[in-house]
């Protein structure tokens, strides 16, 4: 089974490539943040598939072309990625709403968050939905967000 990372590479080519026929494998890498070598192993992968076809446009200047394939794996790479990405909100929704319970038979009303990124934004609605305040006091219980992990500190030091 491929990683996420490759398939997101993948739905990101194809809806570039869709949007431009004529786009080059050094802005696609661009767009990617990867080396033009990894585009072009995955725009060969694609083309393995049936999902993109190559023409040539000009002497140097190729041209990609989605196929139909390629459509349905774009609809399905699309669907899959909105579906993890509600299953992780779902999973931080429950374990933040685990953590405040702790939190709250400890006698807190408040919590101070730690970390970066689009899970502590989760982690910081769930605590104003379930009514905790959130501060930067180093001495109240502490969530901590590293990437997908959500942690909870009740002793006040990290």
């Amino acid at each position: 089974m491929e990683t996420t990372n490759e398939e997101l590479r993948e739905l990101t080519l194809l809806e570039n490539i869709e949007n431009d026929p004529d786009v080059n494998q050094s802005t696609l890498a661009t767009q990617l943040g990867v080396a033009v070598g990894t585009v072009n192993w995955h725009l060969k992968r694609l083309v393995a598939k049936g999902a993109v076809k190559v023409k040539r446009a000009e002497r140097k200047k190729l041209r990609y072309i989605i196929t139909p394939e390629g459509i349905a794996l774009r609809a399905r790479l699309a669907v899959d990625y909105v579906e993890r990405s509600f299953s992780i909100y779902r999973k931080t929704r429950q374990r933040v709403k685990e953590h405040i319970a702790k939190i709250r038979a400890a006698g807190f009303d408040r919590v101070r968050i730690v970390g970066k990124g689009d899970v502590v934004d989760v982690c910081k609605l769930t605590c104003i939905e379930q009514g905790v305040a959130i501060v930067t006091d180093k001495n109240a219980p502490t969530i901590q967000v590293d990437g997908f992990k959500v942690t909870l500190n009740m002793d006040g030091t990290s």
